[in-house]
């Protein structure tokens, strides 16, 4: 049984290492090319996002007055609040973490039982000396662990996207999603924002910082020949994964 999942595995991995260097080899010479813009909401395995929402309020007006209940504010108000609308997401990520473990145990455990009197006569008679009757028994074990281990990382982006809203919660939150390429020479950079935010959060001049992003979802990275060089081959990968060792 594990062969015939073994020879699986190895034919989808040729399968796929096949139409990646099918699509190498047509593009040699060529830049990466860049995604099409498209409607977000028409790509395959899209769900718009829901959520625990409270009751709707109806709006409510006094007599003579330009005010509603469900208005953000008395005048018009300039910032993204509809579906279409764009702002802008200040991505500003500086993570750093560093940790050190270092643990060491040890055990040393030593049993002697010996006999006399008349068993250590007998014992002596029967193996003629050779077994010490005060020593007959002699038990000593030892144990020694030792383990270190330490994590230092560090993480720094700090750039700019537009995002697009594309759905607003029934209680006035903004689903928004953005996407940004850019290519120099041969490389493409792909930076992807999506989340929820609240209105009151952006600011006056239509931004927001991505910390006040709820279910915040930020990508970063890249494709082209560095990125290509950089991973391992489709082979390596089934291996790595498949190997106990």
């Amino acid at each position: 049984m594990n062969r015939f999942k073994l020879t699986a595995i190895l034919m989808l991995a040729a399968a796929l290492a096949g139409c990646n260097t099918t699509d190498r080899l047509a593009n040699i010479g060529n830049p990466p090319p860049l995604t099409a813009i498209e409607d977000p909401t028409t790509v395959a395995g899209y769900q718009p996002v829901r959520m625990p929402m409270p009751a709707a309020i109806a709006d409510t007006y006094q007599a003579n007055s330009l005010y509603r209940t469900s208005a953000k504010g008395f005048f018009k108000d300039e910032r993204a609040h509809r579906i279409g609308d764009i702002l802008t997401v200040i991505v500003t990520i500086d993570d750093s973490a560093k940790i050190a473990n270092n643990t060491q145990r040890s055990r040393n455990s030593t049993n002697t039982a010996g006999m006399g009197g008349i068993f250590g006569t007998a014992v002596t008679s029967v193996t003629g000396g050779a077994i010490d009757p005060s020593a007959a028994v002699d038990f000593t074990s030892g144990l020694k662990d030792a383990g270190n281990g330490s994590v230092n990382r560090s993480e720094s982006l700090e750039t700019s996207v537009a995002a697009v809203v594309t759905q607003v919660l029934p209680n006035g939150n903004l689903v928004i999603e953005g996407r940004q390429e850019v290519r120099v020479n041969f490389e493409v950079r792909d930076l992807v924002v999506a989340g929820i935010v609240r209105p009151s959060d952006i600011q006056a001049n239509n931004t927001i910082p991505s910390t006040k992003i709820a279910e915040a979802r930020i990508a970063y990275g890249g494709r082209g020949q560095i990125t290509d060089v950089q991973q391992p081959r489709y082979g390596q990968q089934v291996m790595d994964a498949i190997l106990p060792f």
